[in-house]
């Protein structure tokens, strides 16, 4: 077996420092944290309806594996994340534009025997109903050998909703679909494994009340549209 992969002294401090948030306030409740090899090529997909997600899911396997998560690349042009996120070994990804460049750092980084974790969706739901995107497919048949581990989180949208007390739970599973088939498509992956998940963490609108009742206009206007002929 690999020896585990070291974990960078400044993904331990970020940890650290988010703690009293996550575990403390947040009530963090873990599940499943033994699916997660602690070496080895790991690809964890999950769901993202909160900013505090990948801290939570980063928190819940704290001490057992670095994940290198593929984050929007435009935090980095905020000057004092940008240092931390690369000694976090964040990889940045231009979203919505088919970064070929991103993912292949992230396959090579995985092939190495990297933890990945990567959001089917693409960005934040914010209370809508988004499609699976490709490229955890693509990432999951360009290294097949690498484990899959889906993860559903909940309670992190109500962090910021002081007095309100969260509860967040982070679930670790197995896809019940099995892992990687080499007859099946990227995107038909990425659409299997991002269905699981939501049926264990059901979409939530994030943000404090005025926020989120401009994301709930934002999604019951959307609802209001005519749908468009096929």
């Amino acid at each position: 077996m690999a020896a585990p992969e070291p974990i960078s002294r400044t993904y331990r401090f970020v940890m650290a420092a988010l703690s009293p948030v996550v575990r403390t306030w947040g009530r963090l409740e873990t599940a499943g944290t033994e699916l997660l090899p602690e070496s080895g090529p790991v690809l964890i997909i999950g769901n993202h309806d909160s900013y505090w997600d990948p801290v939570a899911i980063g928190m819940a396997v704290r001490g057992r594996r670095q994940i290198r998560a593929l984050a929007k690349s435009t935090l980095w042009k905020i000057r004092p994340l940008a240092p931390i996120l690369n000694g976090m070994g964040q990889v940045p990804i231009r979203r919505g534009e088919g970064d070929a460049a991103a993912l292949d750092e992230a396959i090579r980084q995985l092939s190495a025997g990297a933890c990945i974790g990567v959001f089917p969706e693409g960005t934040m739901s914010r209370g809508r109903t988004l499609r699976a995107r490709s490229g955890v497919g693509r990432l999951a048949v360009s290294v097949p050998e690498a484990r899959l581990v889906c993860v559903a989180v909940t309670g992190t949208v109500d962090i910021v909703r002081v007095p309100k007390r969260p509860r967040i739970r982070v679930e670790f599973f197995e896809p019940a679909g099995g892992q990687t088939d080499p007859g099946e498509s990227p995107g038909d992956l990425s659409a299997r494994l991002l269905a699981e998940i939501r049926e264990r963490a059901a979409i939530a609108i994030p943000g404090r009340r005025r926020a989120a009742k401009r994301y709930r206009r934002a999604v019951e206007s959307e609802a209001e549209k005519p749908a468009e002929p096929r």
